[in-house]
């Protein structure tokens, strides 16, 4: 029978209890182990002691007896006098390299048996002599590589790990206190004490993974420790509380973690325009994931040996070596060379398949001389890797100085981190005991991280809040300006109805249009948009606005204005273009427009057949040509960009010609059309300006929407 106290209620004793568990430990030596012949006679009372041997020790697995299907190195009449004999007492100065427990032993990799994993196993004849009426119990604890089942007399009494049939290998978790009552001793008449030989045997199993992981795996590495149950409990409880302590850091630091991930994916509220706020969020998020599938992996057996190192070796680390290589690319705002990004996605993804074969995670599925070779692929990756991210930090050190050098705290200790594995079986464990807490220096270089990240994004918070002040009076200065370029009233023309309407889809738009009187009769409308939108489709308007006003009264032809637009304009628009209608409307209702690439007018619900032409700006000459018509009494003719046309619903679908069509057929006012095409779903800034020809008896009108603009 096997009892493993849940850690839920370690977890809530180690505040009380964690500091206290070292000095409240039982003596572990109450009653001294024999250890010159080849048993080891141990009389028990309210006591414990370590079994420290000597152990009977036999590397491969025991033969099946037929008749019991029990293994036959279990039976207690088994003859193991040709086993090797291993003494488990601690050497002096003998101390735990991961937690500098003195009562650690080396295991058999290190006592003639380098490299060997799979079944092994220990066994040990014991004189007990006990009161009659109470239970003894055995506890294993500390460390033990990997899994094992214990048989007393012959009898499996548990096991840690699950033990599946032949040619499986059996689930292995991270080792914890587990205690196993024995079974009773035979009395016989009055005598006050019970004396029995009990012959254990542990067999044991260990993975490759434990030899890649630390050079002294293998079997027992503390004493298990026999004695009453109520002094084992005691023992399995403390050694539990022991446990919790050690590594009450790891949910520390995957709090923190979090912390920092939602502060920094907050950021992006405050500065939308910055990615690398999400990548600094998701580069913590993998370290709180690996922090607590480590807790779960020490405390529970909800996750395995094998499922965590899988985690930990082959999601874990290449994705938080790729992602903070990433995160540091676009922090320092590099572009060339551009082939990084991807060559640090093909170097993860290389990194990750090395690892599952060079870490024995499939083991089952190829041998372990096949995986072994993978070791040197995986290394070159890692040391490629490296060398990109120091030619990352080293590129944006040079060019931001200052901050790159902040960075360097939080990019030294993760390229170690790489090379965990290599460290330890180089007796490099990186580990410190202090106060009972174990720290690893991959924790150490995390705190160092968590540090300069705090302050690497409140510099650049502190960066953002400027930069948006900045902008936003830019965008205030943009408003100003667009404001005084767009006609605050209407021109009223008479014999003619007006209306306009003007809605950009950001705080300042790229539309534009001007109504200008022209000398000797006549009145000049110019309707455009240029590409783009924001502030810098504003400011090719203010542009295009002023050279329309001065050369309106020397162009009177809608063509020739185009023709001298474009020339002036050519070179001047930073890459981009602008569509522009012109018209020249007479007192008469005779018309004259010219297009430079622009959505033909509709007059009534028809549209205006215009020839066409390349947009302004885009070619030094350019050949506009002109088309005549009649505005007759009632007719209404309607000008628009194409963010009406191009307006697109929740499902894609765009507002197009038909739709168009059917709206003009109703003879809107500007604002009406623009609210329709708002309501459909706005993509682009919209303008809209219609004039209709009245009949003698009524009444010229301008009616100006004023555009919506946010404010700054």
């Amino acid at each position: 029978m096997t009892r493993c106290f849940p850690s839920s209620f370690l977890a809530l004793a180690v505040l009380a209890f964690g500091m206290l568990a070292s000095a409240q430990r039982v003596e572990a030596q109450q009653t001294a182990p024999v250890q010159a012949d080849s048993t080891a006679p141990i009389t028990l009372g309210q006591s414990a002691a370590p079994l420290n041997g000597p152990w009977k020790f036999q590397v491969g697995d025991s033969p099946v007896d037929p008749v019991t299907q029990m293994p036959l190195w279990a039976e207690p009449g088994y003859d193991d006098s040709r086993w090797e004999t291993v003494d488990l007492t601690p050497g002096a100065g003998s101390v735990d390299p991961f937690t500098g427990d003195p009562r650690f032993v080396p295991g058999w990799t290190t006592r003639g048996h380098p490299g060997y994993w799979g079944y092994a196993w220990y066994r040990i004849r014991i004189p007990v002599v006990a009161v009659p009426g109470e239970n003894l119990a055995l506890a294993t604890w500390g460390w033990v590589d990997d899994g094992y089942q214990l048989f007393a007399n012959g009898v499996l009494l548990g096991s840690w790990g699950k033990f599946r049939g032949p040619g499986k290998s059996p689930v292995v978790y991270f080792t914890q206190p587990a205690m196993f009552l024995l079974p009773q001793p035979r009395t016989s008449g009055d005598v006050s004490a019970a004396g029995t030989e009990q012959v254990l045997a542990f067999r044991f199993w260990m993975g490759p993974v434990g030899l890649s992981h630390h050079p002294f795996a293998g079997g027992f590495q503390y004493a298990p420790l026999l004695g009453e149950a109520s002094a084992i409990t005691a023992q399995t409880q403390l050694a539990w509380l022991e446990l919790v302590r050690q590594y009450a850091y790891n949910p520390f630091e995957a709090a923190l973690f979090l912390l920092l991930a939602i502060v920094a994916a907050s950021l992006v509220l405050f500065d939308r325009s910055d990615p690398v706020y999400l990548w600094v969020a998701g580069a913590l998020m993998l370290t709180v994931l690996r922090s607590a599938a480590f807790s779960v992996a020490l405390w529970t057996q909800l996750e395995s040996l094998w499922t965590f190192f899988l985690i930990y070796q082959v999601f874990s680390n290449p994705l938080l070596l790729g992602g903070w290589m990433m995160v540091w690319w676009v922090w320092f705002r590099l572009r060339r060379p551009a082939w990084v990004p991807k060559a640090i996605a093909a170097l993860t993804l290389g990194y990750m398949a090395f690892e599952a074969f060079g870490q024995d995670l499939v083991n089952e599925a190829i041998p372990h001389s096949v995986a072994v070779v993978f070791f040197w692929p995986s290394l070159a990756v890692r040391l490629v890797l490296l060398a990109l991210l120091v030619f990352i930090v080293g590129k944006g050190i040079r060019e931001q100085g200052r901050e790159g050098w902040l960075v360097l705290p939080a990019v030294a200790p993760l390229a170690l981190a790489q090379f965990e594995s290599e460290l330890i079986n180089f007796h490099l464990h990186g580990s410190w005991n202090v106060f009972g807490f174990t720290f690893f220096f991959t924790d150490l270089g995390d705190l160092f991280l968590a540090a300069s990240i705090a302050l690497l994004l409140l510099w650049r918070l502190l960066l953002s809040v400027r930069r948006q002040r900045v902008r936003a009076l830019d965008l205030k200065q943009a408003q100003e300006m667009q404001r005084m370029l767009i006609p605050e009233t209407l021109l009223e023309l008479p014999g003619f109805a007006l209306t306009s309407a003007y809605r950009p889809a950001l705080e300042v738009g790229g539309d534009f249009f001007q109504i200008l009187p022209l000398q000797g009769g006549g009145t000049q409308i110019v309707l455009g948009d240029v590409s783009g939108k924001g502030l810098k489709a504003a400011m090719a308007v203010s542009l295009i606005v002023g050279t329309i006003r001065v050369l309106a009264d020397e162009c009177r032809e809608p063509a020739e204005l185009l023709r001298q637009l474009n020339r002036r304009l050519h070179g001047r628009l930073q890459g981009g273009f602008a569509t522009c209608i012109a018209i020249r409307l007479d007192p008469d209702g005779s018309c004259s427009v010219s297009s430079a690439g622009h959505p033909a007018p509709f007059l009534n619900d028809e549209e205006l057949g215009v020839s066409g032409a390349l947009p302004l700006g885009l070619e030094p000459v350019g050949t506009y040509e002109e088309t005549s018509f009649q505005l007759s009494e009632g007719d209404r003719l309607a000008l628009y960009t194409d963010g009406l046309l191009e307006a697109r619903n929740a499902m894609g679908e765009l507002y197009g010609f038909k739709r168009l069509k059917s709206l003009f057929a109703t003879k809107p006012n500007a604002q009406q059309a623009v609210d329709a095409a708002v309501a459909f779903g706005q993509d682009d800034d919209i303008t809209v300006l219609t004039l209709t020809r009245l009949k003698p008896v009524e009444e010229s009108t301008a009616v100006y929407s004023t555009p919506t603009l946010a404010p700054a």
